[in-house]
């Protein structure tokens, strides 16, 4: 009987013991995107929840980091963006840099950078306390998230296949949110739903 007790104590504290990195895992491809609600650049509040139904991008960005310098200075992201705006998609640019930390912006500075070098994110979520960025478990500016309309997560990973701070080779690359869009947009499966991020590493608070 003892002995019996002790097995139960035992398998039940181990299953237990898993339930926490249950509840933290990362968002995981083909499973509902974590839910959040966030302040704007704008000064309002968005959720997740009200985007049902539209496809959602999902952008950490550094504005000092030199590979997001790469991505905004030769026009790459901000054209993806405005092509993806275009198709009714909404681009959420992601700031989860701490307040003292490479890459904080406030909202208004958020917003009149974006209107300097050409941008056009839906909106910039002002993620500060980092809880969307380890929600998603964003490592790198930029690391890109791509939502269906049905609310599941659809594309995690780099924005292109050639990880390099370089200008010169964005032509060369793959570019896997362009592709990932494309494919979505006429209704097929992600060929590359998962791919490394590069960049530099998001400053969390902690």
């Amino acid at each position: 009987m003892l002995l019996r007790q002790l097995l139960n104590i035992a398998i039940f504290g181990t299953s237990l013991a898993f339930l926490p990195l249950a509840a933290n895992a990362a968002a995981d491809i083909g499973k509902p995107a974590p839910a959040f609600s966030v302040k704007t650049a704008n000064g309002d509040t968005l959720s997740l929840d009200s985007l049902k139904g539209k496809t959602v991008v999902l952008e950490w960005t550094n504005n000092e980091c030199p590979y997001v310098v790469k991505h905004y200075g030769s026009g790459n992201i901000p054209n993806l963006q405005k092509d993806a705006v275009a198709q009714g998609i909404v681009w959420l640019q992601v700031i989860s840099s701490a307040e003292g930390k490479q890459g904080h912006l406030d909202g208004p500075s958020a917003i009149k950078l974006n209107t300097e070098r050409g941008a056009a994110p839906s909106k910039v979520l002002l993620d500060y306390d980092g809880k969307i960025g380890k929600q998603y478990d964003a490592q790198t500016t930029p690391h890109i998230f791509i939502i269906n309309p049905e609310g599941v997560l659809v594309y995690k990973g780099g924005i292109d296949s050639i990880a390099t701070a370089k200008v010169e080779d964005i032509a060369k690359a793959d570019n896997y949110v362009k592709l990932a869009l494309g494919e979505l947009a006429s209704g097929k499966k992600v060929s590359h739903a998962s791919t490394k991020p590069y960049g530099c590493s998001i400053k969390y608070a902690s």
